[in-house]
């Protein structure tokens, strides 16, 4: 299987957000992520870096507010 795992990069520290996700829609200034086991999660963050072969999506935050959608 080829899920992603999702961090949120803050200056040098990296927070690992969600494991396993299977889908990520970038709308505007937010990022919405879903995998298989966890609820949605609406992150106002824009895509820094996507590495296809460790299969990870970096995140940097516009603001420091975290939704959970479920």
């Amino acid at each position: 299987m080829c899920q992603a795992t999702v961090f949120l990069r803050r200056g040098e520290d990296k927070q690992e957000i969600m494991r396993d996700v299977i889908a990520l829609e970038a709308d505007g200034d937010e990022v919405r992520i879903r995998s298989f086991f966890d609820a949605p999660q609406t992150l106002r963050a824009r895509v820094r870096q996507i590495d296809f072969l460790k299969h990870t999506v970096t995140l940097e935050p516009l603001e420091e507010v975290v939704e959970n959608d479920g």
